[in-house]
């Protein structure tokens, strides 16, 4: 069984059973994981730039928390996935 990278409508885990890596839930599985990881570098970085910005306000720093704690999120989630050999690739 394989964690997907997205929740159900009632915000509980969704799961892939099949022994295909190659299916089109699998393999979409993997475009939105990619897409995660890449958004979650770019989050990195803005969150670094605001922290080093003396002069970020109060909306700033809030921001790129939020966006931080949402990456960090689907992050997780993608290593779980893979640490119980849900990478596919």
């Amino acid at each position: 069984m394989r964690l997907l990278p997205w929740a159900g409508a009632d915000g509980k885990p969704c799961y892939l059973s099949t022994d295909d890596p190659g299916s089109l839930l699998s393999r979409l599985a993997d475009d939105v994981e990619a897409a995660q990881l890449a958004s979650a570098e770019q989050v990195l970085a803005g969150a670094k730039a605001v922290l080093g910005d003396s002069e970020a306000g109060e909306r700033a720093v809030r921001f790129a928390l939020t966006r931080a704690v949402e990456s960090l999120g689907d992050v997780l989630r993608v290593a779980v996935s893979r640490s119980r050999g849900g990478d596919t690739r």
